[in-house]
């Protein structure tokens, strides 16, 4: 078993007034030649953005990209003609394929919104761009591992994904023990705590810290307080 540990205080930060972003692996201004990416998991940024800001379109092209609220209410255009508003519970995704322009901006004047900005490198490049949003009910993962996002080709209740990866939430009360089975040989997991402490395969995790692993099969997961956990599971090699 190999392991990456990323503390919460060691990721890059930059806040621009309307974004306030702590990034995991190096993005923008924040170069680590240790942390450019976890095998396919090459961003993941932790944003702020304040009452009725956002990013202007912009373009992307052959990545995944996944949004997961945690608070507030994210408005997204794109060059599909795809418009929708995203909220805590709901996660988003975009196949950018051969290329597509999209905003992302808080819907609310009033109130921050808290997402998650997380890009994961395509499975297939080239292919037509595809958006696609849905709806999980949070009492689903409760103690427990809840599928959000899966391949296109699987029927695991996740928001399709062109990878052969699987992103999984729980939420976990204090001193729950469970496992997870990392789902294909050759994939590591990179675990990302949301909220509250959690220790996995004996290494002691707090809010906002990051563990990859690889080279192993399952997790042993105890949570030592209430506790919310995100899990990426994906290819090693791509």
């Amino acid at each position: 078993m190999k392991t990456i540990l990323h503390k919460a205080d060691e990721r890059g930060h930059a806040n621009h007034g309307w974004l306030n972003s702590y990034h995991s692996f190096s993005f923008a201004g924040f170069h680590d030649p240790a942390k450019i990416h976890f095998g396919a998991l090459r961003v993941l940024n932790d944003d702020t953005v304040s009452g009725g800001m956002g990013f202007g379109t912009h373009p992307h092209d052959n990545m995944e990209i996944i949004s997961i609220p945690l608070s507030g209410d994210l408005e997204h255009n794109d060059s599909m003609g795809n418009t929708a508003v995203i909220k805590k519970g709901e996660v988003q995704i975009m196949s950018a394929g051969t290329g597509i322009y999209h905003s992302e901006k808080n819907k609310n004047h009033g109130e921050a919104v808290k997402f998650l900005q997380i890009w994961v490198f395509p499975k297939l490049r080239n292919i037509e761009p595809r958006y696609d949003q849905k709806v999980f009910l949070e009492e689903d993962r409760k103690n427990k591992f809840q599928t959000v996002v899966s391949p296109l080709d699987s029927n695991d209740g996740g928001v399709g994904i062109n990878q052969d990866a699987w992103f999984s939430l729980g939420n976990l009360e204090k001193d729950t023990e469970t496992t997870y089975q990392i789902q294909n040989e050759g994939n590591g997991v990179y675990a990302f705590i949301l909220e509250g402490e959690v220790e996995i395969n004996g290494q002691k995790l707090g809010r906002r810290d990051g563990l990859g692993i690889s080279e192993t099969n399952v997790l042993q997961i105890k949570a030592s307080s209430n506790a919310e956990v995100l899990l990426m599971d994906i290819p090693m090699k791509f």
